[in-house]
């Protein structure tokens, strides 16, 4: 799988997405205005000139490129925030086949019975080796402890409204979290539950390390537990100290001779290496703020094949 070019793997999900527009269409379950849009996270490689191949052979599929890489979540916004100016409703996902595309019908009976948001939802993962399996779930299991409001495995593969989506809008943070922003919008939401398949190339673009890393962005971008976690660690310290400094005076005053190097050492390490890590959690919501208050665009877009598509 891992030898697939990207010429084949867009062929592939064209193919596939295309043939699922046209029975959504036939059904009248959807416009026939209606449109597949790749997103371009500012890729060095022929990604865009493919996107614009397409795009020209096949009216169902536009497209639009980032000035640069900005990451998954700028990307997804950028599409979601193109996307819902020629849309009622949007449905994200991957493009690398894993997501069951057979789980659109479902979440738009949803849509019509009158949810506005939907959530793909992993019915099992099977497929999964044991450690990613484990670190997956871990992920959202931790997540949810840390006070952070998120759908138990679910990614990024979900229908939103145009309502959601403008309301989506409103939230200018820069650190961005999707599966935890939506679960704050509100409005009537449901579940649709699917099962994953193989990916069709290359490989999972979240490692254990960037597994990790994301998680610390949801947390910092969602949870003040971590804040409150070191004034409690903070607290306990303070009356483990009342206690040691008690145990010293009486030690003093009944005479008793201790050597206390051992334990002297032992303190000042545990101390001062509770002290750094409370000042590196509380560094990384200031570095947070840092970058809030700078109120830079997440996102720009370089070019829209909708615009060229508007003009036809």
């Amino acid at each position: 799988m891992k030898n697939k070019t990207l010429e084949e793997v867009l062929k592939e999900t064209t193919k596939q997405l295309k043939k699922k527009l046209n029975d959504l269409i036939k059904k009248k379950v959807i416009n026939k205005d209606s449109r597949v849009m790749y997103v371009n996270d500012g890729s060095k490689d022929k990604t865009w000139e493919l996107i614009k191949e397409i795009n020209e052979k096949e009216e169902l599929f536009t497209g639009i490129s980032l000035s640069r890489n900005r990451g998954h979540q700028n990307a997804l916004l950028a599409g979601l925030m193109t996307a819902k100016e020629y849309a009622d409703v949007v449905i994200s996902m991957d493009a690398d086949l894993q997501d069951d595309i057979n789980a659109v019908d479902e979440m738009l009976e949803k849509y019509y019975d009158g949810c506005e948001i939907v959530y793909g939802v992993r019915s099992a993962r099977k497929k999964d080796t044991w450690f990613k399996r484990t670190t997956a779930e871990g992920f959202y299991k931790f997540m949810e402890k840390m006070g952070v409001e998120i759908v138990f495995n679910h990614a990024d593969y979900r229908l939103t409204s145009k309502t959601v989506l403008d309301n989506l809008e409103s939230y200018k943070e820069v650190n961005l979290f999707l599966r935890g922003m939506f679960p704050l919008i509100g409005y009537k939401t449901d579940i649709v539950y699917y099962e994953r398949n193989e990916r069709f190339a290359g490989e999972s673009k979240y490692p254990l390390k960037k597994m990790l890393s994301f998680a610390w962005d949801g947390i910092t971008s969602f949870s003040v537990k971590p804040i409150r976690m070191v004034l409690n660690l903070g607290i306990i310290m303070f009356v483990v100290s009342m206690a040691v400094i008690i145990y010293s005076l009486i030690v003093k005053f009944t005479g008793h001779t201790v050597s206390g190097w051992t334990f002297i050492v032992c303190s000042i390490w545990l101390a001062a290496g509770i002290e750094m890590l409370s000042l590196g959690i509380i560094g990384e919501y200031i570095g947070k703020i840092y970058s809030e208050t700078k109120a830079r665009p997440r996102f720009i877009v370089s070019e829209n094949l909708n615009v060229k598509n508007d003009k036809k």
